[in-house]
């Protein structure tokens, strides 16, 4: 059956997915990688953005091994795909990842803006909706045969889907900063039950991990 993850998401502990100021030099705005420096040096990472080999191992890499297991499709925001905003000058830009992305399974892209379907090496094609998160959700379902699909982010596209109860387990990483970034992820969230499934500080690690699995509230 297939589950909605929002999976690895990391936030400070202002409740921030990112840092402010995001641009080209500053992917994850700035402040922003500090948050993330449990999931780079490992092995999963380095493999699966740069195609190393060697990397850490232990509990940060089997973390970041678990976001990508049965994982059929993913689904981004537009500010994830890339920095730019408005309608799209032209089909240059095509992510942060260069050729090879890292996902290897169908990536929808939530967007105003109409664009055709950018094909990448390793099997991760970008499909980009304009018809809301529902229909990118129902897209992804289709193309994840089964498998899981994955919220990747950013904070306000996994708000958006927790908002309407469409997640069904929420892993967070709380990282050791405070970045006063511009998209608290849980703003203006309705009250939810949150069914802790367990809590556990980080042997060797300064972060806490957080999983849940989110349900109707009486649920």
């Amino acid at each position: 059956m297939t589950r909605v993850r929002a999976e690895g998401f990391t936030i400070s502990l202002d409740g921030y997915g990112a840092g402010p100021d995001q641009d080209l030099h500053n992917p994850l705005g700035i402040g922003g990688p500090e948050l993330h420096q449990w999931l780079v040096p490992t092995r999963t990472f380095q493999r699966a953005l740069f195609g190393k080999d060697g990397g850490t191992t232990g509990v940060d890499d089997r973390f970041a091994t678990r976001g990508f297991d049965n994982v059929g499709a993913w689904i981004l925001g537009r500010n994830m795909f890339g920095p730019i905003r408005g309608a799209w000058p032209d089909d240059q830009w095509k992510g942060w990842w260069g050729d090879s992305p890292p996902y290897h399974v169908p990536v929808f892209v939530l967007t105003h803006h109409a664009r055709v379907p950018l094909v990448m090496e390793g099997g991760t094609t970008f499909q980009f909706v304009t018809g809301g998160h529902r229909e990118a959700l129902d897209r992804a379902r289709e193309a994840a045969g089964g498998k899981d699909v994955r919220i990747g982010g950013g904070p306000q596209t996994i708000r958006q889907y927790l908002r309407e109860g469409l997640i069904d387990e929420l892993h967070l990483m709380i990282g050791p900063r405070i970045v006063a970034g511009d998209h608290p992820v849980f703003s203006g969230l309705p009250q939810t039950d949150l069914r802790l499934l367990g809590v556990r500080t980080w042997g060797g690690s300064d972060n806490v991990v957080l999983s849940y699995a989110v349900g109707a509230s009486g649920s």
